[in-house]
C-alpha cells in the first residue's frame, strides 16, 4: 500500500449529512406482559460518528486530513457528535449549528449482538436559504486547501441541487476529483462528478428496476455511467463484493474479501473514504477499489458502525 505512505499530506473535503449513531446494548430474558415484544435489559450506551461524520472518521483513520462540512441542530446530540469526532481527530470547525433543524440520530437497540429495532430522529427537508448560503460559504473557503472532494448524501437535506451544482462545477474547474455516495432516485443532480459509489439496491432504485442481481447491476451501471458522464462507477454489493465500471472499459467484478459479515452499517462510508484517500495518494482506480474492498471487508466484521484504521489494515 505505497499510496498510504504519504496519507498525512492528503486533504479531503467531505460535504454531507452528519449523524450520530447511538447504540443501546443489552440482553433479552423475557417477553413483555404488556405486548408481544422483547424486554431489553440495558447494559451500556455508546455513541459513534455516522453518515458524513463516519466518512471523515474513516479518512482520519487512514492518516489523512478530513475537512468535514455539515449541519446539526442546537441540541445535546450535536455536543455528542463533537465529542465522538474529537476522539477520531476530526475537526468540527466547519459544522454549522442551526436553530431550524435537529441533529440526525439513529439509535439502534442491540441484544445478544442482534439489532432489534432502530429509532430515527431527523430533519429531512432541504436547507433554508440562510443555512444553504452559510454552508456554501464554508465550502468555498476550503476548496483551495483540499485535493479531493467527497459528497456523502444520506437524503437529510444538505445535498441540495444548488449546493451540488455549485460544488461539482467549482470542483471540476479546479481539477478536483469528486466522489459521491448517492441517495434517492434523482441521480441527474450528480452529473459531472468523477465517481458514484451506490450500493446495488440504490442503483436499482435509480434505474427503476426491482432486480439487483449481477446482470441487472451491470445494465444499470452502464446506463448511469453513460447518462451522467461519469469517469467511474463503483457498485457495492455486500457479500457479493463490488463491481467497478470505467468509461468505455470492461466491467470488473471484485469478490468480497470479508471472512464474516456481522454488520454492514457504515461500510459504504469506508468505501468512499478509502477511494478518496488512496486515489489522492497515487493509486490507480483498480488499486483503490481493491483497497476499499479489503477495508470494507474488515469493518463489516465488527458489530456497530466502525471506521477503518491503519492498525486494522496492518493486523
Amino acid at each position: 500500500m505505497e499510496f498510504l505512505k504519504n496519507s498525512s499530506d492528503v486533504r479531503v473535503l467531505i460535504v454531507g449529512d452528519v449523524m450520530l449513531d447511538r447504540y443501546w446494548w443489552g440482553n433479552v430474558n423475557r417477553i413483555s406482559p404488556e405486548a408481544p415484544v422483547p424486554v431489553v435489559n440495558l447494559k451500556k450506551i455508546s455513541n459513534v460518528a455516522g453518515g458524513a461524520a463516519n466518512v471523515a472518521a474513516n479518512v482520519a483513520g487512514l492518516g489523512a486530513k478530513p475537512f468535514l462540512v455539515g449541519i446539526v441542530g442546537e441540541d445535546q446530540e450535536s455536543d455528542l457528535i463533537s465529542e465522538v469526532l474529537s476522539v477520531k481527530n476530526v475537526s468540527t470547525n466547519y459544522i454549522l449549528q442551526s436553530k431550524e433543524r435537529r441533529t440526525t440520530v439513529k439509535t439502534r437497540v442491540i441484544a445478544h449482538n442482534q439489532q432489534i429495532v432502530r429509532v430515527d430522529q431527523e430533519s429531512k427537508t432541504d436547507l433554508s436559504p440562510a443555512d444553504e448560503n452559510a454552508i456554501w460559504g464554508l465550502i468555498e473557503g476550503l476548496l483551495s486547501q483540499i485535493e479531493i472532494i467527497v459528497i456523502s448524501d444520506y437524503g437529510k437535506g444538505i445535498a441540495t441541487k444548488n449546493i451540488l451544482s455549485r460544488l461539482i462545477t467549482s470542483g471540476i474547474s479546479r481539477g478536483k476529483f469528486i466522489f459521491v455516495d448517492p441517495k434517492g432516485k434523482e441521480y441527474a443532480k450528480y452529473k459531472g462528478a468523477t465517481m458514484l459509489t451506490p450500493n446495488r439496491y440504490e442503483i436499482a432504485e435509480a434505474c427503476n428496476t426491482e432486480k439487483s442481481d449481477q446482470a441487472s447491476v451491470e445494465i444499470a451501471g452502464n446506463k448511469i455511467i453513460s447518462e451522467l458522464g461519469l469517469k467511474y462507477l463503483l457498485v457495492t454489493q455486500g457479500e457479493e463484493g463490488m463491481t467497478l465500471f470505467e468509461k468505455e472499459k470492461k466491467v470488473r467484478h471484485l469478490p468480497v474479501e470479508s471472512r464474516n459479515v456481522y454488520d454492514v452499517t457504515g461500510a459504504g462510508d469506508t468505501v468512499i473514504a478509502c477511494m478518496a484517500v488512496s486515489v489522492s495518494g497515487g493509486a490507480d482506480i483498480i488499486e483503490a477499489a481493491r483497497f476499499a474492498n479489503r477495508a470494507a471487508g474488515l469493518v463489516v466484521e465488527q458489530i456497530g458502525t466502525t471506521a477503518i484504521t491503519l492498525e486494522m489494515l496492518n493486523q
